[in-house]
């Protein structure tokens, strides 16, 4: 018999943890489904190193979650267990991987904004949190770096691949305003020193993002309607088929061990 959903009390705490493991576990599912897929083997090997990259992000910040929650959760619980409106990642992470140039411009606009929000965290009076920063921003570096050379190449590139990288662009850039987005409960945190204002981080994350599109020879959208929602729980149809598909074995057969 399929398990039920858990419940998590989301203290501000809480809350933020498992916003940031949301978006490096749906990121990185995303980007293993590329495995097998990719258009050269090289890329193949890098794109299933990031997913994992971005799944030990997620293992570390849900157990921390559930370490600060104290109410027997674990980092399987949270992570499989848990409905499609308790997930608060980004809504630009759960798109579909659609071809090879919406993959990279959507990996672009979140690790241009990762590794800022990474190197600035690992200042967090939260010495756990100060501690998964620094190694994460280490793989953000790498994951901006990877995508950022990619977008040069393929906007740079053919008439096809100029236009399918152009394509892309302005199809995700709505999602990303809601990066920046906060709340009250995460005003309280800035305000202790444990979290970081996204907001701050802004005109350099724009800065890198159109050093990189301006190289590429690509135009960023004049439009600033954002979307948003995700980080509340208001997701879009691709979620819930992206989660039918990653909670299936712990929903059919919870605590199973291999």
């Amino acid at each position: 018999m399929a398990v039920a959903s858990i419940t998590v009390s989301e203290t501000p705490l809480v809350l933020y943890t498992l916003r940031r493991a949301d978006d490096a576990l749906i990121l990185g599912h995303r980007l293993s489904e590329w495995c097998g897929h990719a258009p050269i083997l090289e890329e193949d090997m890098a794109l299933a190193n990031m997913a994992l990259d971005l799944l030990g992000q997620a293992r570390e910040l849900y157990s921390y979650a559930a370490e600060v929650e104290g109410k027997g959760n674990d980092e399987d619980k949270l992570a499989y267990l848990r409905d499609v409106r308790q997930y608060r990642n980004l809504l630009l992470l759960e798109q579909p991987n659609g071809d090879f140039a919406r993959t990279m411009v959507r990996q672009l606009f979140y690790s241009a904004f990762a590794d800022l929000y990474w190197r600035a965290m690992m200042k967090s009076s939260d010495a756990t949190l100060a501690a998964i920063a620094a190694k994460s921003e280490k793989e953000s570096d790498y994951h901006l770096r990877h995508s950022s050379e990619w977008i040069v190449r393929l906007g740079d590139g053919t008439e096809e691949s100029h236009a399918r990288a152009q394509t892309a662009v302005d199809d995700l850039w709505a999602f990303t305003g809601e990066m920046f987005e906060v709340d009250a409960g995460e005003r309280a945190l800035f305000n202790a020193g444990i979290a970081v204002d996204p907001a701050g981080l802004r005109s350099q994350w724009l800065d890198t993002v159109s050093g990189v599109v301006g190289e590429a020879t690509l135009v960023l959208p004049s439009n600033d309607w954002m979307q948003q929602g995700g980080r509340d729980g208001r997701h879009s149809e691709h979620l819930g088929h992206l989660l039918s598909e990653l909670q299936s074995m712990q929903r059919t057969f919870p605590g199973v061990a291999w």
